[in-house]
């Protein structure tokens, strides 16, 4: 008996005229012919020279109308060849395990074995046959018109994966020497090499790509465009093909997982330019798990936990901090750049910018878009909050020579110093607000740069405060003494009429930053009083004296509380008056 050789072909240039095998003996046999001679010494582009005559049930366009007898032919009806030549796999599939089951039942004669063998090499040249088409029909699973075809050489392979189950029951030497058939094993083998394949063609097939700016791009832009459309057409019209057992959408899945994978890492093991580094991570983070994988026609049916990741953590790591480093020094970059530029406005004899009648600088509306933007950029790019803190970091350094900018402002003497810091105390105020409700940053780093935004705020505050305090300083001496106990009235007067005028020329500072600024006037007014009054210098033994005292205190208190509060309604009208209330 003949060794048993299951048929090998080139299926990867079938297109929907794709030849089969005639009704009769001599066309399949005419096939493996062709067959042979295209594996043993033809090129794999040439043509056959004997074409394959399509069954009559096959061709289109005839002009003369198929017999009545063709249309009432199923199955049942039908020898092997014909269920083949038509694609009634399963039925061809249970003719031949019939015979088979026939031929190796137990022989009665040596002479019935003879004639038995005879049939046993036809019976292998038919499995040869049906293997083959079984074959091209799992190779043409992504043509629409081949679902039937599909459909029927699964239910072949299930039931010889069957009959092989059965084969290992029994003693190895009754065995027919083509089991175990393993339809199964070469099923799952072909898969792979299919979905190798339609990767592969993506450069020629994919369109959609042409506008991206490298090889690499296009590239694997195309894989994931095929990817995205096989998984759709095999949810939608191969699934259906398949016994539940085969799970083949998850096959599927994991066959274009490891072909994509291996390629991303074919490529991640290169030195990537910045570009195609930052396009392979939106991939592996963003475009693939979320646009491909979790599309509303795959979630019911994938199962992305036994997936794994696309490539192994070393690589990825390897990319995301080319990525994270890259961008560390582009943030930084331009913080520089835009500090520079408020730096330029404040060698100028201009003035700052005037908003409703407040001074305005634009630096906190530059700086802050740049970290949001570097910030979801990152969360974007990387699928995670976790390295934005790499790209916050960068305020600490930019914010420590804001701060040296304003200290070196402060030692200068332009004239227009008090205006530009009226401007940047609204930048000051507004990096503040921003880094106090921003949530990627850890308390211990938040409380740094909060400290160096306080640091600033104080030297702005205390450029304008000190010159008051400096003027009051008569009128702080002559607290809790005995002139202020005869003439507290004038005293605590005088004081209020020096805070009342210098404060006025603040009219241009943004409320909000007003209201902090004669918040900490107050506070610094009363602290002096608090201390003149502990000093001692008024020596009060008499009770009536001492609760005449205590009446000034009250007296004092309230005047001064009134003064600041007169000062923040005026602001508050100024205000609404500038912005037309």
């Amino acid at each position: 008996m003949k060794t048993f050789h299951l048929p090998t072909v080139n299926l990867w240039k079938t297109s929907k005229d794709e030849v089969e095998a005639s009704n009769n003996d001599s066309v399949c046999t005419t096939m493996f012919e062709q067959q042979s001679k295209s594996i043993s010494g033809g090129s794999a582009q040439e043509k056959p020279k004997n074409k394959l005559k399509l069954p009559k049930i096959l061709h289109k366009n005839k002009t003369k109308p198929p017999k009545k007898t063709d249309t009432v032919d199923t199955p049942e009806n039908l020898d092997f060849n014909q269920n083949v030549a038509q694609n009634h796999l399963a039925k061809a599939s249970q003719q031949l395990l019939a015979q088979e089951e026939h031929l190796f039942r137990p022989k009665s004669s040596d002479k019935e074995g003879i004639c038995i063998e005879d049939e046993e090499d036809g019976l292998q040249k038919d499995y040869e046959t049906l293997m083959l088409h079984l074959r091209m029909a799992v190779h043409d699973s992504f043509n629409k018109e081949n679902q039937e075809k599909l459909r029927s050489a699964v239910q072949a392979i299930c039931q010889q994966e069957e009959q092989d189950r059965q084969w290992e029951k029994k003693e190895e030497e009754k065995h027919p020497c083509w089991r175990p058939l393993k339809c199964r094993e070469i099923h799952d083998a072909l898969l792979k090499e299919v979905v190798q394949v339609r990767l592969l063609q993506t450069n020629e097939e994919e369109n959609g790509a042409d506008k991206l700016s490298t090889s690499l791009k296009r590239e694997v832009c195309r894989m994931g465009q095929r990817i995205q459309k096989d998984l759709l057409h095999v949810a939608r019209d191969v699934q259906p093909c398949y016994t539940s057992d085969f799970d083949i959408f998850n096959m599927y899945v994991q066959l274009y997982h490891q072909a994509f994978s291996t390629k991303l890492l074919e490529f991640a093991r290169t030195n990537l330019e910045l570009q195609d580094c930052i396009y392979i991570l939106c991939w592996i983070h963003g475009y693939y798990p979320k646009n491909i994988l979790q599309q509303d026609d795959l979630v019911p049916h994938i199962n992305t936990e036994s997936l794994g990741a696309l490539l192994p953590e070393e690589y990825r790591k390897s990319l995301e901090e080319q990525y994270l480093s890259h961008k560390e020094v582009e943030v930084r970059t331009w913080l520089s750049n835009a500090l520079k530029k408020e730096e330029e406005i404040w060698q100028t004899s201009n003035k700052p910018e005037l908003i409703d009648g407040c001074y305005f600088s634009n630096l906190a509306l530059d700086v802050i878009p740049i970290i949001d933007g570097a910030v979801k950029e990152t969360m974007d790019i990387l699928g995670n909050r976790d390295n934005a803190q790499r790209i916050l970091l960068q305020l600490d350094s930019f914010l420590m020579s804001y701060k040296k900018s304003i200290i070196e402002l402060i030692k200068g003497k332009h004239t227009t110093i008090p205006d530009i810091l009226k401007a940047n105390m609204v930048s000051i105020k507004q990096l503040r607000e921003y880094i106090e409700k921003h949530k990627d940053l850890s308390d211990e780093v938040k409380e740094a740069l909060l400290s160096i935004i306080s640091e600033m705020r104080d030297s702005c505050h205390s450029y304008f405060l000190n010159p008051i305090h400096k003027e009051l300083k008569v009128q702080y001496r002559k607290l809790w003494t005995p002139a202020w106990f005869s003439e507290s009235h004038t005293i605590i007067g005088d004081l209020l009429r020096i805070v009342d005028e210098m404060v006025r020329p603040f009219s241009d500072i943004q409320s909000a930053c007003m209201k902090e600024l004669f918040s900490q006037l107050h506070s610094e007014v009363m602290i002096e009083y608090v201390k003149r009054m502990l000093k001692g210098k008024l020596k009060l033994k008499d009770k009536d004296d001492q609760e005449a005292a205590a009446s000034f205190l009250c007296e004092d208190n309230v005047r001064i509380n009134s003064l600041f509060i007169t000062i923040a309604v005026l602001q508050y009208h100024t205000t609404a008056s500038n912005w037309g209330g």
